[in-house]
């Protein structure tokens, strides 16, 4: 297994929720980090390291992907690994008229992750173990609900992402592991309550899987990691 060894990991969305779960796991194994967050003064870069940095990021816009990985360069001189964590999630169905939510939903959940994707890209071949964990969902392999069609449409494309950076960057050593959980206990869905006898999974859960999918070997490359809070048939 790669061990971190002082590896550089950026992480998206790192304010809260499974981000924020993310960083507290992998600081706490030795990894250096880089954070991404919209909000700088919400976080302490000393949380996490003595070395840590976080950097304002905003998914939406074109040039902060680029921004954040320079400032990660100018402080590591390496990116090892990258987490794409931030998304959001809006109500949105066939019959609903909302664009501007749909847009917002694709540009942060796909388009967002592809620019730094494409940032980070040459760092990630470099180094000749780079590894890209994308927090997708179980809403990129199914449908539940009609009112989830937008969100689901952007985490279908998150998920193709995720399988175009593993053809693209395998000879260079570049493996890349979708997870796709099911409800997680974060802000944004704090609204919805699991079902009876069910549960919510916890963040620091989705964080433990993030962090075994950057510890295997380039021979032991995981395309997808499936993480249920309840019994679904299909899959």
């Amino acid at each position: 297994m790669l061990q971190p060894n002082n590896r550089v990991v950026m992480i998206s969305g790192a304010n809260r929720g499974i981000g924020l779960a993310v960083a507290q796991a992998l600081a706490s194994a030795g990894y250096r980090l880089s954070l991404g967050v919209r909000d700088v003064n919400a976080i302490n870069a000393g949380d996490f390291g003595d070395d840590a940095i976080v950097v304002p990021y905003d998914a939406t816009s074109d040039s902060a992907a680029s921004a954040w990985t320079k400032a990660t360069l100018e402080r590591f001189s390496a990116i090892d690994a990258l987490v794409l964590n931030a998304g959001v999630m809006f109500p949105v169905g066939i019959e609903d008229e909302k664009e501007e939510e749909l847009d917002t939903m694709w540009d942060v959940n796909f388009k967002g992750p592809l620019r730094l994707v494409r940032a980070a890209f040459p760092a990630l071949k470099a180094c000749g173990h780079g590894r890209v964990v994308n927090v997708v969902s179980l809403s990129g392999k199914r449908v539940m609900s009609g009112g989830n069609l937008g969100y689901s449409a952007s985490k279908f494309a998150s998920l193709s992402l995720t399988h175009s950076i593993r053809q693209s960057g395998w000879d260079d050593g570049i493996r890349a592991t979708a997870i796709c959980p099911g409800l997680v206990d974060t802000d944004m869905v704090s609204h919805v309550s699991a079902p009876d006898g069910e549960y919510k999974i916890t963040p620091q859960a989705i964080a433990a899987t993030a962090a075994y999918a950057l510890s295997l070997p380039n021979e032991a490359s995981v395309a997808e990691v499936l993480v249920n809070s309840r019994l679904e048939t299909m899959l």
